[in-house]
């Protein structure tokens, strides 16, 4: 019988130093939430004994043939579980440094991180970039596993050692773990039941301590945001279609277009090609306007009332990712939801280390690969951002030239 009371769905990515178990440890959460089916178990045992290997969960999410001979998560994968409290999707993302871009595409779309941390290495230097790089993107409720306790005969002085170092590190960029959970992915220990070898242990399971974590509900309600996807020509109508970030929207509900603030009203609202009253956050619609308006992809729709000026210039923490640095006032490209606008780096406050958060220079003219930095551009019209912990989809970018991503960042 389904349980109606269940939470609201939430996306979680895990993230972590390589090699310290983070595919095992989705495996282990897919098998203990009984989400395999006999066919999928049996494809992993196959695997597992082609490569002469005891069965392996890390097979459930390394789908590539590469992945699974090199022992390497190469792309960012979501699937889907549920437990008692919720439905998930975890985002499995890859820990080497050279696929760091798909570790960031990954972490973009979550709203909570599992950080997996090798209890036998401890804090390496990813485990900090990546630590670092989900706080940038405004992943604030963040649940620490130290891994393979099993390794450590479940020892408690390894755990509260390594606990330490790492809330150390955490706080110095203002992060407070959820929960910090000792376990062992391969054996089972602490993910979906206690475990009687880590008795000293009293905190919450894996798996409870996720089902604690609120969904990212706070702007349901606020104001109304429509970024504008394609504009579609039917039965001689205009018919703005793309998906709601925020508020709510009704028909004869008047609205303003931005960047411009030009003012008009709803004529009609379509949802699957039905005509509806009312559409709200998380919906794809498709949106029909009173007169001829012109309106293009990027435009943002919002309430009149709350629809302030669109501006030429915003300051964004971001992450660089390519050879080639980023120069103050070299031409780059924005994209930030739908929008797409040519602009500069204007001023570079500074730029930092991502993996220690050493702070390189102050009023820097480059920042270079893996490095992070405060940064302020100008843009070459307006655009239309909002500060990350408003609205998310509205406060994240990325940056390119030559249609190839470089660098990823959040509006503060």
């Amino acid at each position: 019988m389904r349980n109606v009371t269940k939470k609201k769905p939430i996306k979680i990515a895990i993230i972590g130093h390589v090699d310290h178990g983070k595919s095992t440890l989705i495996g282990r959460l897919l098998l203990d939430t009984h989400s395999l089916s006999r066919d999928r178990l049996a494809e992993i045992k196959r695997i597992s004994k082609e490569l002469g290997k005891d069965t392996e969960l890390a097979f459930l999410t390394d789908q590539l043939e590469e992945e699974r001979e090199k022992n390497i998560t190469i792309d960012t994968t979501q699937i889907f579980f549920r437990t008692r409290q919720r439905d998930y999707v975890i985002i499995d993302t890859p820990g080497h440094l050279e696929f760091i871009k798909n570790m960031i595409t990954g972490t973009s779309l979550a709203e909570a991180a599992i950080l997996i941390v090798d209890i036998t290495e401890g804090i390496q230097e990813q485990t900090r970039r990546h630590a670092y790089l989900a706080s940038s993107l405004g992943v604030e409720r963040l649940v620490v596993v130290f891994n393979k306790m099993d390794l450590t005969g479940y020892a408690q002085d390894s755990f509260i050692r390594e606990q330490n170092l790492l809330s150390a590190f955490l706080k110095n960029m203002g992060i407070t773990a959820f929960h910090i959970v000792p376990v062992s992915a391969k054996k089972g220990d602490n993910i979906s039941r206690r475990s009687p070898r880590l008795g000293w242990y009293k905190g919450p399971t894996l798996i409870e301590s996720i089902d604690r974590i609120e969904a990212d509900v706070k702007n349901r309600e606020s104001v109304l945001r429509f970024p504008v996807q394609d504009i579609y020509e039917i039965e001689g109508e205009s018919v703005l279609v793309g998906r709601m970030l925020s508020g709510t929207m009704r028909a004869g509900q008047e609205i303003a277009i931005l960047p411009g603030v030009k003012k008009t009203t709803i004529k009609a609202i379509r949802v699957f090609g039905r005509l509806t009253g009312r559409a709200e956050r998380g919906e794809s619609i498709g949106l029909i306007l009173d007169g001829s308006m012109a309106v293009k992809r990027g435009d943002v729709i919002a309430e009149k009332e709350y629809a302030g000026p669109a501006k030429n210039s915003f300051r964004g923490n971001i992450f660089w990712m390519s050879e080639m640095p980023l120069e103050l006032e070299k031409k780059i490209t924005l994209r930030c939801a739908t929008q797409e606008i040519e602009g500069v780096a204007e001023k570079i406050e500074n730029r930092m280390d991502s993996s220690s958060l050493r702070i390189i220079e102050e009023n820097a003219r480059v920042v270079r690969k893996n490095e992070a930095a405060t940064v302020t551009f100008r843009t070459q019209g307006a655009i239309v951002t909002e500060k990350f912990s408003f609205i998310k989809e509205l406060g994240r970018f990325v940056i390119e030239r030559k249609n190839c991503v470089e660098g990823a960042g959040v509006v503060v």
